[in-house]
């Protein structure tokens, strides 16, 4: 029998602003889609906590047997900057500052987007389309909307009309409870233009100018599409008109999610998705990340300690179990003492599981592993509390030292069903890559030990025992471990 049969997956609703029972538009499948990245630039943290939720949100979904369709796009066309000037576009502006052609740039971005995923264990979606692979479909959608009197063409340019839109009863703001007449009272024109009738109206195709790179031709002249336009098109070629969960980072909700919804339900007459869902910001030490206050570290910098707020390099494992450690919708902030903290537990956990093949085995069990294995799923069909599901991980660790100090008994099955639970969580689900575990004590166990030598070679070279000092300084670069004197004292690489 599939696991979903036997589990209630509870999952909160952006649109309704509840939990609720899940149950997927056709038994057994699900069509879920998630915003992915624009790659005009390096993926940063917070994309990657985004994108690691429904990793896991997928893995869980998977294990318990539903045939899962997600799709995760490539925005590679399309995105202008916030004051809507399309000789802002983000990827002509930094093809200009990189001198290289705009796709050179997405091809560059992509690569590192996809290596960052990898090093973090992620699972590939089913499907991931790109903006500038879908132009006609976004043109075909454009003209549908023209056609129900829902967008409008000015100067080469298509606006998507929200007052028509509200006319026909309609609710632009329903997804992030926004109050459309105060929204006309208080926005001004970012646009610095006269084409659009109102400042809501957003494009949906929006004219190139002569010197434009990007571009392609239209029933309305030579252009690109509207970012906000590439994710109906692509979700819903690929996932019906009507499909279970759409994802994406709470920044989305308004206006990305928003016109969304509108550009659906303009085109299809209904709602596109079933459950929305948002996860929540990445703050480091307590403050927002961000490139223009220097509070902003990226992904493999913090893999591989090229970076001033921690003070060694951390094991994507680790990184991982850190982020996993808060709810998707809840904040996150990352600091030097968290990832130390979660390293601590990581390795604990870690080395309990690792004792499970040499428990002693008793007739019966004085402990309830069938609860506590239904707990990890409690956890989990609790919208996907993944901090809960980990302190029930370290309850399984605490059953094994007992076990491992005979304070308490498993029987051999008992042992099996402990083993397996905690492998399928950690791994298939939480995405921990086991088979890379296994040393990261042991690394971590070899830092302390140079760290002792370091500083033993420090004690030497300050009562001038050069012979000593050189001799610490050759050993260790005889096992390959190369010290490097600087202004900042000793580091090594192994």
């Amino acid at each position: 029998m599939e696991r979903y049969k036997s589990q209630t997956l509870k999952i909160y609703n952006t649109l309704t602003g509840e939990k609720e029972v899940f149950t997927p538009i056709h038994e057994g499948n699900i069509g879920m889609y998630v915003c992915g990245p624009t790659v005009y630039s390096n993926v940063h943290l917070g994309n990657v906590r985004t994108f690691m939720s429904f990793d896991v949100i997928f893995r869980y979904l998977q294990h318990l047997d539903y045939k899962v369709r997600y799709v995760r796009n490539i925005t590679d066309a399309g995105h202008l900057t916030d004051d809507g000037d399309v000789d802002n576009d983000r990827f002509v502006k930094q093809s200009r500052l990189e001198k290289l052609e705009p796709m050179e740039i997405v091809q560059k971005y992509t690569v590192d987007f996809h290596k960052v995923l990898d090093t973090f264990n992620f699972l590939p979606p089913t499907i991931e389309p790109t903006a500038t692979g879908h132009i006609l479909e976004q043109i075909e959608l454009t003209q549908k909307l023209i056609e129900e009197g829902l967008a409008y063409e000015s100067n080469g340019s298509v606006y998507f009309d929200v007052q028509a839109y509200n006319k026909k009863g309609l609710n632009y703001g329903e997804l992030s409870n926004r109050n459309i007449d105060e929204l006309f009272a208080n926005t001004r024109d970012l646009d610095g233009q006269t084409e659009k009738k109102n400042p809501q109206d957003f494009a949906l195709w929006k004219k190139a100018s002569p010197a434009h790179i990007m571009r392609w031709n239209s029933p309305w002249g030579a252009g690109f599409p509207g970012w906000h336009l590439e994710c109906t098109a692509m979700s819903t070629k690929y996932l019906g008109e009507t499909f279970d969960i759409h994802g994406g980072g709470m920044d989305l909700k308004f206006p990305h999610h928003e016109c969304e919804v509108a550009q659906a339900k303009g085109c299809f007459g209904h709602a596109p998705v079933k459950t929305w869902m948002h996860t929540n910001m990445l703050t480091m030490n307590g403050l927002r990340m961000s490139k223009s206050t220097g509070n902003y570290v990226l992904p493999m910098d913090l893999v591989e300690g090229n970076n001033t707020f921690f003070e060694k390099k951390f094991e994507p494992n680790i990184i991982r179990f850190c982020f996993l450690q808060a709810h998707y919708r809840s904040v996150l902030d990352i600091s030097n003492e968290a990832m130390l903290a979660s390293e601590k537990g990581y390795n604990r956990l870690i080395e309990a599981y690792k004792l499970i093949q040499s428990l002693p085995v008793s007739a019966s069990s004085s402990l309830a592993i069938a609860s506590w294995k239904q707990s990890c799923y409690d956890a989990m069909n609790d919208d996907f509390n993944t901090p809960v599901l980990i302190a029930q991980l370290f309850e399984g660790i605490r059953y094994i030292n007992l076990v491992n100090d005979k304070k308490e008994t498993l029987s051999s099955e008992d042992i099996t069903t402990l083993q397996e639970t905690l492998h399928v969580f950690l791994s298939d689900i939480l995405g921990i890559n086991l088979e890379g575990s296994g040393n990261n004590s042991n690394i971590t166990k070899l830092e302390g030990v140079i760290e002792m030598l370091i500083e033993m070679r420090n004690e030497a070279r300050a009562n001038k025992n050069w012979a000593l000092s050189d001799e610490i300084r050759d050993r260790l670069a005889g096992l390959g471990i190369q010290l490097k004197d600087g202004k900042e004292g000793t580091g090594f690489t192994i």
